[in-house]
């Protein structure tokens, strides 16, 4: 509640200085101050839809491919450049699909906003617009409004807010007017603000405009959301920073070879710029992009249909393998966001109470003891079921309450006990309603027989008095549920005279008697335990950020296991930290209370500073920043707000946190076949650079065409490393910690094996080319089976680098897809050979059927030589285990 966010209440009251509220500004004032301040509305800026597709060119790839297309145009070879055009647009067009999908989470902050406001003018009470509302406007608020602006409450009649998804409270908060002496009260606890798209459920009130449009809480958070900038996946890095390597490495051994040629003037010029870009395009390699995103593209695909997961960028789906922290809220996403009574003391009795939410399934079991069917227990049960004006009912196969949550839970609690369907004897004679200043409800019933009660629940402080309690026993049970982080409830009854008709405070304090206490807290997902174990042994810490209080989300981290010792901080402490500060008690606290918007932003940034690739997961607007910038944004399908779904990058469609250890296991399953696909194709890429490269060197003949090798490219990323889309995860995958940000995409074994597989290829290539020469054969055919050459290796390779054990093991058909797909790759280098039209387009020609032993028997060759590279690897690491574990 700081002073450069809110007008100042001095500033406010000096509009209504003898306290005439119901007087509002003048029509005038209000028309001055809109022209000066502006609307009461959000303003949101799209990208424009040509600079979303111009920006997919930024990529050193693209720049080198488009320049080498404008090099075959000039050297008049058009079908060379067509086909690299293609290639660059279809790379184009995938990037911009991707982001022209994602969507927008401001719109849906406008949509929460309500769309009119009833406030005094000139002393009359009106409707207008709310965008035209103005600091100052007294506004009238009552049940079922939509708060229009963010307001200083200055008169409250049984005024309660419902601030949830601002917050994360459960429960609606009373309002009042009292002033509030400490300058930096958490925004749960500001009992004196009403914040603008809030709903109130209670009562009403009128309340001062004290911030509009962008000033108010939830137009900071929409401008949090707008100015929040996201980062690339490490996935995506490692890429980018693999294409800029090659890139470069590429365009140095092109202008070295360029040096050589000219120098020994072995071709004409236009022949060695054709060579040379030939060698780029061959080199480059231009399915990358495509693979990675078929890969990206089809673990969506599986996500939505069998984990439960709604993806909606591409890049988000290897980030989850990742993942080395999980940022959560509590309310909703750990928790039910269901209030449930848990224990009931009587005078002599405890009782704890199985199942959790809404859902009335369980039992009510005595402690230490078999149970009884106690008088005392029903009577207790029937009172927190009359004293109420909540209503309990199932939809859409869900379990839901209109009203209060804690008054919900005694609902639920009483169907578990009596059954479903079961209707109370007793029916509603009065009902005295919740108010914040006595702080109890109770209801005047009369039972089948005449016999006329009053069934009363609230606050232990209020009840005690009434009931006469003065017994320690009371107060330490008080003591006890609260210590434990659960709300009490206490619950009496009163029998009165059948003639009564109306309740009275008066005959509540003549005397009640208290029947026992109630404690209710908002339970953890039944699922959340388990999945967290799975987390910590991934190596996976999980935080948990919430506005809840303090105790309560310790209490709930205990229960749930987030660690071994539970350290809470609050967004007031947190506040006070340096920068430096944050970033330590980021890492070291596990429990952050009392959070604003402001506070989960920052512990993200904090993270993330600390190198740590951070997912949160929320449902509420409060989340939306947070979520946004987080390297992964994971928002509750279900119970989540629209505002949060949008500024997700994925979304759980059954609520279930578990789901989220499926899905980091499903994202490091494709983070390891995107790699496998990555040292899959840049060894033949480079084997064909290496081919025009050495054929430069040696002063001979170009052996292929540029789109020859555009075919070898393209279309084995099409077709053949589709193979790694079906590719399933390594044994023990959620038991190594995840990867290390900035960490590179390739060892030192990756970079030796992607050189001499490179070199194998080129050279067992140019010497059956060379021997079929020899033979007699013409040039076409000599490339045809140097073509061919390339990809069946390209087969047998797959086969070594698709799983890290041997090739010919058990493992050989747990990818039944892949064979399938080999299947197709042979096809279509049947149709290149031996179709006229590919002949024609491609400088192809049919082989006999000893070349195609050659060009097999090649392929074979490469793994061989693989596997015993592998064999020589395990029996090393072997070694080292030995050696460690004696």
């Amino acid at each position: 509640m700081k002073e450069d966010y809110y007008q100042s209440i001095n500033q406010l009251m000096q509009d209504y200085p003898n306290g005439d509220f119901e007087q509002g500004l003048s029509v005038n004032e209000a028309k001055e101050r809109l022209l000066v301040n502006g609307p009461n509305k959000l303003e949101t800026k799209k990208v424009p839809k040509w600079r979303l597709f111009v920006r997919q060119f930024h990529n050193m790839i693209i720049y080198i491919l488009i320049i080498a297309a404008l090099l075959t145009i000039l050297m008049g070879h058009f079908s060379d450049a067509i086909i690299i055009g293609l290639v660059v647009v279809i790379n184009a067009l995938i990037g911009y699909y991707q982001e022209a999908n994602a969507s927008d989470a401001l719109e849906k902050i406008k949509e929460m906003l309500a769309s009119e406001a009833t406030v005094y003018r000139d002393g009359k009470r009106l409707d207008v617009p709310t965008e035209e509302l103005v600091v100052g406007d007294v506004v009238f608020l009552e049940a079922g409004d939509k708060v229009p602006a963010d307001l200083r409450i200055v008169d409250s009649d049984n005024l309660r807010i419902q601030e949830a998804s601002l917050t994360g409270e459960a429960d609606s908060i009373e309002k009042t007017a009292a002033d509030i002496v400490d300058e930096d009260v958490p925004l749960a606890e500001q009992i004196n603000r009403a914040f603008a798209s809030t709903s109130v459920t209670n009562g009403s009130g009128l309340g001062v405009v004290a911030a509009t449009a962008e000033n108010t809480q939830i137009g900071q958070i929409s401008m949090e959301v707008e100015q929040v900038k996201t980062r690339k996946s490490p996935l995506m890095q490692q890429i980018d920073g693999l294409g800029r390597g090659v890139s470069y490495v590429v365009i140095g051994a092109a202008v070295l070879l360029f040096a050589i040629g000219f120098l020994l003037e072995t071709y004409s010029l236009s022949v060695l710029a054709l060579a040379i870009v030939t060698m780029i395009v061959g080199s480059i390699p231009e399915g990358l992009p495509a693979t990675t995103s078929v890969i990206l593209a089809m673990g969506v695909s599986d996500m939505a249909k069998n984990k439960h997961a709604i993806v909606k960028t591409l890049p988000a789906v290897e980030t989850l393998g990742s993942v080395d922290v999980i940022a959560t809220d509590k309310t909703g996403t750990l928790t039910k966001n269901e209030m449930t009574v848990k224990d009931i003391f009587l005078t002599d009795h405890h009782y704890q109470v199985s199942g959790n939410g809404y859902e009335p399934k369980g039992k009510i079991i005595e402690v230490g003891q078999a149970m009884v069917a106690s008088e005392t227990l029903k009577l207790f049960l029937e009172a927190g079921y009359q004293a109420n004006d909540t209503l309990l009912y199932k939809e859409d196969r869900r379990w839901k309450i209109n009203g209060e949550p804690t008054d919900g839970s005694f609902l639920t609690l009483y169907h578990k006990y009596f059954g479903k369907n079961y209707e109370s004897e007793y029916k509603e004679v009065d009902m005295l309603p919740f108010d914040s200043d006595y702080r109890y409800m109770a209801k005047l019933v009369k039972s089948a027989n005449g016999k006329q009660l009053i069934f009363i629940k609230g606050s232990p402080d209020k009840l005690f008095p009434m009931a006469k309690v003065e017994d320690a026993y009371w107060t330490q049970k008080v003591q006890e549920l609260s210590a434990t982080g659960k709300r009490v409830v206490a619950v009496g009854f009163k029998e009165v005279s059948s003639d009564l008709e109306k309740i009275s405070h008066e005959i509540l304090f003549d005397g009640i008697t208290l029947l026992g206490l109630a404690g209710i807290i908002d339970p953890p997902r039944e699922e959340v335990i388990e999945s967290l174990k799975d987390m910590r042994k991934a190596g996976i810490e999980v935080k948990m950020i919430t506005g809840d209080h303090p105790l309560t989300a310790k209490t709930i981290g205990e229960k749930l296991g987030l660690a071994s010792k539970i350290q809470v901080i609050t967004g007031q402490e947190w506040d006070q930290l340096t920068q430096s500060e944050k970033e330590a008690a980021s890492v070291s606290h596990q429990v952050f209370a009392r959070t604003t918007p402001k506070n989960k932003l920052e512990i993200i940034e904090a993270l993330q500073a600390n190198d740590k690739v951070t997912a949160m997961t929320g449902d509420g607007v409060n989340d939306a920043p947070a979520l946004k910038r987080a390297d992964i944004g994971v928002a509750m399908g279900i119970e989540g707000t629209d505002v949060a779904k949008d500024s997700a990058d994925m979304i759980l469609t059954n609520d279930h946190f578990a789901t989220m250890s499926i899905a980091i296991r499903e994202g490091r399953r494709i983070y390891d076949n995107i790699k496998k696909s990555i040292l899959f194709l840049l060894p033949t890429s480079f084997a064909e650079g290496l081919i025009i490269a050495f054929t430069i060197i040696m002063q001979q003949d170009m052996p292929l065409q540029a789109t020859q090798l555009l075919w070898i490219n393209m279309v084995s990323a099409i077709t053949i490393q589709f193979a790694f889309i079906f590719e399933p995860a390594e044994d023990q995958i959620m038991e190594r910690p995840p990867q290390k940000t900035g960490s590179r995409l390739m060892n030192r074994h990756d970079i030796f094996q992607m050189g001499y597989v490179s070199v194998l290829m080129a050279l067992i290539s140019i010497l059956a080319h060379d021997w079929l020469l020899a033979q007699g054969l013409d040039q076409v055919t000599a490339s045809t089976m140097m073509v061919n050459i390339i990809v069946i290796s390209k087969i047998f390779y797959l086969f070594n680098i698709r799983t890290s054990k041997f090739a010919l093991s058990k493992e050989f058909f747990s990818n039944k897809p892949a064979f399938l797909i080999i299947g197709i790759m042979v096809l279509l280098q049947l149709l290149l050979t031996y179709v006229p039209f590919m002949q024609q387009a491609f400088h192809t020609a049919p082989m006999s059927v000893v070349e195609w032993g050659i060009t097999i028997l090649a392929g074979f060759l490469i793994l061989v030589i693989t596997e015993i590279d592998k064999w020589v690897r395990m029996k090393r690491k072997e070694t080292r285990l030995r050696e460690l574990y004696n």
